[in-house]
């Protein structure tokens, strides 16, 4: 069993909520928080879409968001829908008929704006069309859209207008006797998404979608993502997150793995533990955490690394990791398997040695889990 298991006193318990189904993958309850992402390619092209989603699926991505914004985008729905490994979101804006062509193309789920999706006739044939092809429903508020009725009441988009307008579209869907949704508030403002999501989880068991909307590049989006979000999954909310940022699809999953594993609520693949290295390393700590990085990223099974330049706090750090590797002297340093303290190694070797032990060690885990399983 790998050591990198939660401790009770680093418990988060999860909100209640209703369970519904995105395609086969589960959302909400007791589901585990699902990573999702967004394709960036123009939908009509349907090969490149289809590209992207599988690289994202490889990535670890759970579901995937594809913008069908014409009727083209429709046509090509269908072959995408096909061929993907990975349940598919469609994202609706303006009218409600891409909604109805989603559903019948085979769409997990049609993600509907209620700022612009159009009047509550509008929303019912996409609630009939989404019942007719087994589609559950995402709510999507966003504060750059709010309806204008709310925006003149309010006088600017602010957590109050978001969770009302959340509401009002739920209490349409509930009054169609339509239940398989979930709902997100986003805003690019962190304190006004968390303020949001706050209360609506207080308002609704529906499952939330968590997402800090346009939060910007790689590092920014990241950063602000990682505290907004972050800050939410430690209170208990959320059941399914998207990091949202101008940058590849895969690195949107990746970075929203890395939210949930630091939490302790999702975890797949190599947890890397290093340190930021000094004049005290024994090795090019940089260098190699980069070089395993890219080495490790085909390993899929939860696993925990520690690369420590030194032993003022390598020993204690690989006392916790599966595999662990400590700087000493002389060119080279110690080598720790399971927590123990296992053989020493040059420094030149080191890579290719710790991707082997992490393979190894991989496989015995999954060996493991098998016969756990059986």
């Amino acid at each position: 069993m790998s050591l990198n298991h939660i401790r009770p006193w680093r418990n988060i318990y999860r909100r209640k909520s209703r369970q519904i189904m995105v395609g086969n993958v589960p959302v909400g309850g007791d589901a585990p928080i699902t990573v999702q992402t967004m394709t960036n390619t123009l939908t009509t092209d349907a090969r490149a879409t289809i590209v992207q989603i599988q690289a994202a699926a490889e990535a670890g991505a759970d579901i995937v968001r594809v913008s069908v914004p014409d009727i083209e985008s429709s046509k090509a729905l269908k072959e995408i829908v096909r061929e993907s490994p990975v349940p598919i979101v469609a994202d609706i804006h303006f009218h409600y008929k891409r909604g109805i062509e989603a559903a019948e193309a085979g769409a997990a789920c049609l993600r509907i704006n209620p700022g612009n999706i159009g009047d509550e006739k509008r929303v019912k044939e996409v609630i009939k069309a989404a019942r007719d092809n087994n589609c559950s429903i995402r709510i999507g508020v966003n504060a750059g859209s709010l309806e204008k009725h709310l925006l003149e009441k309010y006088g600017e988009p602010c957590p109050d207008a978001m969770v009302e307008s959340g509401l009002d579209h739920i209490k349409i869907l509930q009054d169609n006797d339509f239940h398989e949704f979930k709902i997100s508030c986003k805003a690019s403002d962190v304190f006004m998404a968390a303020a949001a999501y706050q209360q609506l989880a207080e308002a609704t068991d529906a499952p939330i979608h968590l997402g800090i909307t346009e939060a910007g590049g790689l590092i920014s989006g990241t950063v602000k993502s990682a505290i907004g979000m972050g800050n939410l999954l430690w209170m208990g909310i959320g059941d399914t997150i998207r990091v949202s940022l101008s940058a590849d699809p895969v690195e949107e999953v990746k970075m929203g793995f890395e939210i949930l594993k630091s939490l302790g609520l999702r975890h797949r693949g190599v947890n890397i533990i290093s340190c930021p290295s000094c004049a005290r390393q024994g090795f090019d700590v940089i260098k190699t955490v980069e070089a395993l990085e890219k080495r490790l990223e085909h390993i899929k099974t939860p696993m925990s690394l520690s690369i420590i330049g030194c032993v003022v706090n390598g020993p204690g750090e690989a006392l916790m990791t599966d595999v662990g590797f400590t700087g000493g002297g002389a060119g080279s340093g110690m080598v720790y398997l399971a927590g123990k303290q296992s053989h020493k190694l040059d420094n030149s070797k080191m890579v290719d040695h710790i991707v082997e032990q992490v393979e190894e060690r991989a496989a015995k885990l999954e060996a493991e889990k098998a016969a756990q399983d059986a």
